[in-house]
């Protein structure tokens, strides 16, 4: 444990101690005395009723802060044990994004008394009718839109009028008398413009934007590549709706990380923790150890029609599982570069054949290298030249396989509309493994006169 984590951990034990003794007052200051950050994870290690102490004699504000940076499951959590009247006033002072994400995770008819018990609903209704995983979904109301008229000395004055929070994107966004998006202005452009000149006069037309519907993936790819801190998303008449931030689009990327790794080792819930509860844990795992199941007694069919070759040449036995290792490690890489790829737009349909030309070779030079070195090791152990060749044109031959499946597999489930990360190990695995053990057993047939 770092010294940070030891201090938190401490502090958590404070807070827990002092509110256990009813000093209210000390275990606040112990808790807003921490960063903001900090908070959250002095909070999470708390119990849950030491938790719901605490937000009881946490202000309004600070229960808000609090709640948007809580992980959406905690903030639920953390939001039940909150009166409505005390919800309904949290949920006035969240981030919009954050208050739409939290009102859509609550029970719909405690969501609808909520609203109706909220006295500004303005920011947070447009952003309800939106899937959480898009654009719409993603994007806060609360930004800064001027028109294209507008002086530099009336939006500075509007400026300080409004005192915008340090959360406030550094981009001003400029439209017309219809609310479309015209162009966008940098707060440096502003204060160095004259006074009288106008907005259309500052603003760069050349803005970036995405429509309310595009995938969250494609929003972080779109951030990424042009370096924006914030993008604005539009209607179909291009007017401005909303703008997703880099701290939103932050959550986004790891989000996708988390999906891809778990997805890859075959974990069905990305929420998954360690700490998660034995039932949750086996609904998101024990599926796809059923369907790892049956691709294994696939293997084993395969195997079983060599039964008889096996049993006259018992030493096969010793030497196919590393046929469809080899095999199965070579097409673990191949799907971890593709899933990243297509995560990143990086793969078009123009490219396919070229790039599947291209792992076939990598996979024959791979196998050619491994064949190699497996055989003239099993030549100088067993001393049998025939064992150690058909070894190592088995494990040749799965490399090319294991290149072919490590591309097709995941551009295959993304053709579909599948993440491309869904299921792709169990059926590269499965591939490698059952052709792996045909081509060494087949080979070996072939060969068998000469062991």
């Amino acid at each position: 444990m770092s010294d940070r984590q030891l201090q938190r951990q401490m502090t958590a034990e404070r807070i827990g101690a002092a509110l256990e003794e009813g000093q209210f007052e000390q275990a606040k200051e112990l808790f807003l005395n921490q960063l903001p950050g900090d908070q959250v994870e002095v909070f999470n290690l708390l119990e849950d009723e030491r938790q719901t102490a605490l937000l009881e004699h946490l202000d309004v504000d600070a229960t808000a802060d609090l709640f948007d940076r809580l992980e959406d499951a905690e903030t639920l959590e953390a939001a039940e044990s909150l009166s409505l009247e005390r919800l309904a006033d949290v949920l006035e002072e969240m981030e919009p994004d954050e208050a739409a994400d939290l009102l859509g995770d609550l029970p719909p008819e405690q969501a609808s008394l909520a609203l109706q018990e909220m006295e500004d609903t303005e920011g947070v209704l447009p952003l309800l009718g939106y899937p959480d995983e898009t654009a719409g979904g993603r994007m806060t109301t609360d930004f800064i839109a001027l028109h294209r008229d507008t002086t530099s000395a009336e939006a500075i004055e509007r400026l300080r009028h409004i005192d915008p929070d340090i959360r406030t994107p550094y981009y001003l966004f400029i439209v017309d008398r219809e609310d479309r998006l015209s162009g966008v202005v940098g707060l440096r452009e502003l204060v160095v413009a004259a006074p009288d000149r106008r907005m259309e006069a500052i603003m760069n037309p050349d803005v970036t934007y995405v429509a309310a519907d595009t995938d969250q993936e494609a929003v972080a790819r779109i951030m990424v590549r042009h370096d924006l801190s914030s993008l604005p998303v539009v209607d179909a008449q291009r007017q401005l709706l909303g703008v997703i931030t880099h701290d939103d689009i932050l959550d986004v990327i790891t989000e996708e990380a988390t999906e891809d790794i778990y997805r890859l080792a075959n974990v069905g819930d990305v929420e998954l923790e360690p700490e998660s509860p034995v039932r949750e844990q086996l609904r998101g795992r024990l599926p796809w150890l059923y369907l790892n199941t049956l691709t294994a007694l696939f293997a084993a069919w395969v195997i079983s029609r060599f039964e008889s070759l096996i049993a006259a040449v018992a030493v096969l036995a010793v030497f196919q599982s590393v046929v469809a290792g080899q095999g199965g490690n070579a097409a673990s890489q191949s799907v971890a570069m593709f899933v990243r790829a297509l995560a990143l737009g990086k793969v078009s349909p123009a490219q396919v054949w070229r790039l599947l030309g291209r792992q076939v070779w990598v996979g024959f030079l791979q196998g050619i290298a491994v064949g190699v070195m497996v055989g003239l090791g099993v030549f100088l152990w067993r001393g049998d030249p025939y064992l150690a060749s058909v070894l190592g044109l088995a494990i040749v031959g799965n490399m090319i396989v294991a290149g072919i499946a490590g591309t097709l597999v995941p551009l295959g489930l993304k053709a579909i509309g599948q993440d491309p990360a869904l299921a792709s190990s169990v059926l590269v695995t499965a591939l490698t493994d059952s052709l792996g053990f045909f081509i060494f057993l087949s080979l070996a047939s072939i060969f068998q006169s000469y062991f």
